[in-house]
């Protein structure tokens, strides 16, 4: 990344810090990978419980690798013959772990989810949200941010997943009812009603989709 780009997502990540603080949610900004993970895991309390949604983000920074390695109670779902079982357990854990499809630059987070447990364990349960979000999802309202997620997030992840939709095909929202939709539930976090609750660590990289 050319160091104008660097200058600018710095000075970007300040303004969105800004609107997360007014938001009772706290932000912060890392260089790299490797600081993020870094500052990832200072957040996140020796023997702690903890889980994930399924975040490209998180993977990239080496994040899960670290939790496995370390001190801590992970939770893989992918360990778990019964899925279920396992996205129940986030609801009760230490600390969950999630990117996000967007956000705004003045704070404002974005995500559609197809089984819900991702959205619905950001919004209540788990002690404690840490968000992985590179630079390249920060947009400038809501409605940027909602089209971002629909049309870049969704047809990447359901590519991913190998599912059939309308998008899978376009590479575009056709606001679909298939079976294979994953965008059956929409959360938008204005505000935490929960000081330390939500932490926000922006990268300087382009991270997940």
């Amino acid at each position: 990344m050319s160091e104008y780009m660097t200058k600018r997502n710095a000075l970007l990540a300040q303004k969105v810090i800004k609107g997360l603080a007014s938001r009772n949610m706290t932000g912060y900004y890392a260089e790299g990978r490797e600081a993020a993970r870094d500052l990832a895991l200072s957040l996140i309390d020796e023997g702690a419980t903890v889980t994930m949604g399924g975040g490209m983000s998180i993977h990239e920074i080496g994040l899960v690798e670290a939790l496995k390695a370390g001190n801590y109670s992970f939770i893989d779902r992918d360990a778990y013959e019964d899925k279920r079982a396992a996205m129940l357990l986030a609801y009760d854990a230490d600390v969950f772990l999630s990117s996000a499809n967007a956000i705004t630059d003045d704070g404002i987070l974005v995500n559609i989810d197809g089984n819900a447990n991702r959205v619905s364990a950001i919004a209540q349960g788990p002690r404690k949200v840490v968000f992985i979000v590179g630079m390249n999802k920060v947009c400038c309202d809501v409605d940027s941010a909602m089209k971002r997620a629909r049309n870049v997030a969704a047809p990447a992840n359901v590519q991913r997943f190998g599912l059939s939709t309308p998008c899978a095909k376009t590479g575009a929202c056709m606001d679909c009812k298939s079976p294979d939709t994953i965008c059956c539930q929409f959360l938008i976090t204005r505000f935490s009603r929960h000081k330390d609750r939500i932490h926000v660590i922006l990268v300087n990289e382009a991270l997940g989709f």
